[in-house]
């Protein structure tokens, strides 16, 4: 492990928490992918003002392949691909069987629309779109005169 000089300053904790929780020291590089047998796409989210957008790289998949849900305030995305290829010959039969699946869940804010989520699986990128409530502006206060 490399160690870095810091600033006696500076706080402790950030470097301290990070040792602790980085699975990667305990585990290595893709502990997951081995203990599970399935590796996880990898996952880019962006907010914006009107929506928060999620694209997961997954290759290989088919649009078919994904099933996309909410329940209780829970993203749940998953795909799950099984191919058989089989080729005869004169001497020999060969068949390869491949299955491949992932699973991810996320925690929606109270802010999100899930009535109007969208997903697109464009070029190996699924594409998730996941609106804001429209957010009503409350009026000021304001005196009625009583006539």
């Amino acid at each position: 492990m490399k160690q870095e000089k810091t600033n006696k300053s500076e706080n402790f904790t950030p470097t301290l928490f990070t040792d602790i929780f980085d699975n990667a020291k305990f585990f290595g590089k893709n502990w997951l992918e081995k203990e599970f047998g399935q590796s996880l796409p990898a996952v880019n989210i962006k907010e914006t003002n009107k929506d928060f957008n999620l694209e997961f790289a997954a290759p290989g998949f088919k649009k078919n392949d994904f099933k996309v849900s909410v329940d209780h305030n829970v993203l749940n995305i998953r795909a799950e691909k099984e191919e058989e290829k089989k080729e005869e010959n004169k001497r020999f039969t060969r068949k390869e069987f491949s299955y491949n699946s992932f699973s991810r869940s996320f925690t929606l804010p109270e802010s999100v629309n899930a009535e109007k989520i969208d997903a697109k699986y464009e070029e190996g990128i699924l594409k998730l779109s996941v609106p804001k409530l429209v957010e009503t502006k409350s009026l000021p206060k304001k005196e009625i005169k009583v006539v």
